[in-house]
């Protein structure tokens, strides 16, 4: 198959579509674009500075690689790049990357339902589903197999770990550890995402090092910098040891839930 473009669609003289690549009526390819192989992209969307892979799909009225909503952006040359097979509805906006770090990155599998958005200098992994309206602002990294529900917003410079839910209409401002479920304004974990884990092949015994972590961070009556120290001189499964990782890394600190949450890593 070769290239389709609308008669209509307006495509920058720098712009590289490789092969399949569907260009759908009124789209704006702006400068400095690469676009794999497979990729479809719907009425009304536009593109620029951006490197998009194979078989995505742009429903339309996507905004992708817009300027960074910051202040200190006066034009400097930065980039989002986009992995593969992801889902982009209607009215989603992608921005890249500010002066600070010069890049936006999107790993590949991910969904990013209506009116969602990634702001500048994020890092966004694979298998990420974002909910309509759910925002992250800038400098935010969300980890593989995430799941952002509904009208969730994401702090700037917040992490959110692999596996974790954030449940409808959080507020996150501090850290989500991985494996878990957090709600709420000013966002805690409630529960593990024990589901979450079983359907992606977590082991039982590996599920039990992650129970063992979660109670020594948070209910143990340590410091974090102690829990941290006395959990890395334990034999944990990798999975586990991720989350004491994710943990010791935090800038913004973790948020720590509250003391009834004890009950799920005990079930």
């Amino acid at each position: 198959m070769s290239t389709k473009i609308h008669k209509t669609a307006i495509i920058h003289e720098s712009a590289q579509l490789d092969k399949d690549v569907e260009i759908g009526p009124y789209v704006v390819i702006g400068e400095n674009v690469k676009i794999g192989a497979g990729t479809s992209v719907g009425p009304h969307s536009i593109i620029e500075f951006s490197e998009i892979g194979k078989n995505n799909q742009f429903t339309g009225h996507a905004f992708i690689g817009m300027p960074p909503q910051d202040y200190k952006y006066h034009g400097e040359p930065t980039r989002l790049v986009m992995g593969d097979s992801n889902i982009v509805r209607e009215g989603v906006s992608l921005h890249r990357g500010s002066p600070l770090t010069g890049i936006t990155t999107i790993g590949s599998g991910c969904m990013f339902m209506c009116n969602s958005h990634v702001g500048h200098d994020g890092h966004i992994g694979s298998n990420i589903i974002m909910v309509n309206s759910a925002v992250a602002a800038g400098h935010v990294t969300i980890e593989d197999k995430a799941i952002i529900s509904g009208l969730v917003a994401i702090h700037q410079f917040t992490r959110v770990g692999t596996l974790a839910m954030l449940s409808g209409g959080a507020m996150a401002n501090q850290d989500i550890v991985p494996y878990c479920t957090a709600r709420g304004d000013r966002a805690k974990p409630v529960t593990l995402n024990l589901i979450g884990l079983k359907r992606n092949g977590v082991t039982l015994e590996s599920i039990k090092s992650i129970k063992h972590v979660f109670k020594t961070l948070f209910f143990g009556g340590y410091l974090m910098t102690e829990a941290i120290a006395r959990l890395k001189t334990e034999k944990l499964s990798p999975e586990a040891m991720h989350m004491v990782e994710f943990c010791e890394k935090s800038k913004r600190g973790v948020a720590r839930p509250r003391r009834s949450a004890v009950q799920a890593a005990e079930e």
